[in-house]
């Protein structure tokens, strides 16, 4: 007769109730950012081929999409501006002015839906002639240059009403240029999301379709940084921590989940994972084909994600995912 001499892990994994008192890691609604893209135009749902379910709406079709957020229990969504390619010019000041369509798409949501919380990426790619994050000259994206135009971004912002500031363009010291450039405006109460550990990343290709804001020369590579680097995305973080910034983000998700962890080991702010457009679009792809269970597949890897350290997800999922938390409650 076997003596008892090993421990009995089963015994914690026997049914599903069981499994569920155990469980260390919970998924909730409010830990997702849902992406919206507004368009300019009228009565435009425009599909983006390489994401299946998402759309560029414009500002007269989006209720439709912010009533299904909402009516899900999503409480925040991040705002990307989609402007007419004629809009576009050298300096993106589509990024900044008063009437452009991320304003208006500000000022929409927080009329029609004030308990939305509103985050806004801040950035000049979208609205740039070239689609680089910031002025180009002789070929090179100048840097303190280019922050003078992300702050006036980000104050543009805040005044439309957004709740959040989020910078994704990786230039150095645009955490302490924007800080003091709302502090100045007097948003003083405005928090900054950074974007502070951006890889430059072959997973952002679906996302450049949806925003038309692929680069017309060269790459990102100069300001977004090398995949293969673990240790400066420690101290792209720290000089954000430094500089002020009241959230953390690592971007893209499912291949860095060490960094992920990294982060979290070492600064004790509020961590975000963007989980990218090539993620999203690769699950929907082989769920399309019959290859993989998408809901076991997305849920899995969102949790795998709080699991890494994060206590919030942008992801493209969140409107599938909050369905399924609500049929598992």
């Amino acid at each position: 007769m076997m003596t008892n001499t090993f421990t009995r892990h089963r015994r914690l994994r026997k049914n599903s109730a069981m499994r569920a008192l155990v469980r260390e890691t919970h998924l909730h609604v409010d830990d997702f950012i849902y992406p919206i893209f507004i368009t300019e135009g009228e009565n435009q749902k425009n599909p983006v081929p390489s994401m299946p379910g998402v759309f560029q709406f414009s500002l007269d079709r989006v209720k439709e999409e912010l009533d299904e957020v909402v009516s899900l229990g999503i409480k925040s969504v991040i705002l990307f501006g989609v402007p007419d390619d004629a809009d576009k010019d050298e300096c993106g000041t589509g990024a900044f002015h008063t009437h452009g369509i991320i304003q208006r798409g500000i000022r929409f949501v927080k009329e029609h839906y004030p308990e939305l919380l509103v985050v806004a990426d801040t950035c000049l790619c979208e609205y740039t002639s070239h689609g680089h994050c910031g002025i180009v000259e002789n070929g090179a994206v100048l840097n303190d240059e280019s922050l003078e135009l992300l702050v006036k971004t980000a104050v543009s912002q805040a005044e439309a009403g957004a709740d959040i500031i989020a910078p994704s363009n990786m230039m150095d010291g645009f955490v302490t240029a924007i800080r003091e450039g709302l502090d100045e405006a007097g948003y003083l109460d405005i928090p900054i999301m950074s974007y502070a550990v951006k890889y430059s990343s072959a997973f952002y290709g679906p996302f450049r379709d949806a925003a038309n804001s692929a680069p017309q020369f060269g790459d990102r590579k100069a300001y977004q940084m090398d995949y293969a680097n673990r240790l400066e995305a420690l101290r792209e973080a720290e000089s954000d921590v430094a500089e002020g910034a009241d959230f953390l983000i690592v971007k893209p998700a499912l291949a860095f989940l060490d960094i992920i962890r990294d982060v979290k080991n070492n600064f004790n702010l509020p961590l975000v994972a963007y989980n990218v457009s090539g993620e999203y679009a690769m699950v929907k792809a082989a769920a399309a084909n019959g290859w993989i269970d998408e809901r076991g597949i997305v849920m899995e890897t969102l949790v795998g994600m709080k699991r890494a350290g994060v206590d919030l997800i942008i992801t493209y999922h969140a409107k599938d995912a909050a369905r399924w938390i609500k049929e598992t409650n």
